[in-house]
């Protein structure tokens, strides 16, 4: 009798479970999901036409900066700037993608000195991004998202 008891009772407590809603379980798992999520990285990096989308995380990632990288080289080397003394530098283009794969930018680091030696840096810039092929955006689980990017600008003068 004594383990008849016994077993209703631990058949008791294990059977709290059984009578927790399908809500609760759901927002249960769905919690435990949130928490597994990095939020500060894509699945997959924006993709221009030329990207293979194939490829490792890694090489979407070096093909969207390089692609980036030889558009902003393009679009400076049809200026003429005209510099006083030379400069070594390098500047950080901030700039964010939306979902549907727009371009805006965030904000431009670098140095006084070059703010007064080409203070139409910033417009060449901006214009260079709004000139952009067209970009697939970045996805998080399939789903097309906004993400924020720095990229470096190497100048040098001599």
């Amino acid at each position: 009798m004594r383990k008849v008891v016994v077993l209703a009772c631990i058949c008791l407590f294990t059977s709290c479970d059984w009578f927790t809603s399908k809500e609760g379980k759901t927002q249960e798992l769905v919690h435990e999901e949130m928490q597994n999520i990095n939020f500060n990285e894509v699945d997959r990096y924006p993709m221009f036409s030329d990207c293979d989308e194939m490829v490792s995380k890694e090489e979407q990632k070096k093909c969207f900066e390089n692609t980036l990288l030889m558009h902003f080289s393009m679009t400076l080397q049809d200026f003429d700037f005209v510099i006083e003394t030379e400069v070594k530098d390098t500047i950080f283009v901030d700039f964010m993608m939306d979902r549907n794969g727009a371009i805006s930018v965030l904000g431009i680091r670098k140095n006084a000195n070059i703010d007064d030696q080409m203070p139409e840096f910033n417009d060449i810039i901006t214009q260079s991004l709004k000139s952009m092929p067209k970009i697939q955006p970045a996805l998080k689980r399939g789903i097309p998202v906004s993400a924020k990017f720095r990229i470096p600008i190497v100048l040098n003068s001599n």
